[in-house]
């Protein structure tokens, strides 16, 4: 089982910055893919980014594409999301997730973080 916990959420103007970050603990990462996800009131959950633990290959949904990027430090065991030149519509509950590599779905999640950005 893993355990996930997300911080480094708040409010923000647009075009800020903020970083998240996803603690990770419980089992190894060497086989793994973490994911970011976000929710925005009465929408559904959305693919953000995530990075393959082994390796570092990446990938966005369009909407973040050259506005944040994910990165992972593996002695720690922490995944970043730093987010640039936010905007209003990326205000949202955002989810760290876990899958192993030949899993399809992401099966561990956070408890999720506020990131809400003002116009």
């Amino acid at each position: 089982q893993v355990q996930l916990a997300e911080s480094g959420g708040g409010l923000v103007r647009a075009g800020g910055s903020l970083r998240l970050s996803c603690a990770a603990s419980g089992r190894t990462f060497s086989h793994c893919v973490m994911g970011w996800f976000r929710q925005a009131p009465g929408k559904e959950r959305e693919f953000v980014a995530n990075i393959w633990w082994s390796g570092g290959g990446t990938s966005y949904a369009d909407s973040v594409k050259g506005r944040f990027t994910i990165s992972r430090d593996n002695a720690k065991n922490v995944v970043y999301l730093q987010m640039n030149s936010l905007k209003p519509e990326d205000t949202a509950i955002y989810y760290c997730a876990h899958r192993r590599t030949w899993e399809a779905d992401f099966g561990s999640w956070g408890q999720g973080t506020q990131v809400t950005v003002s116009s």
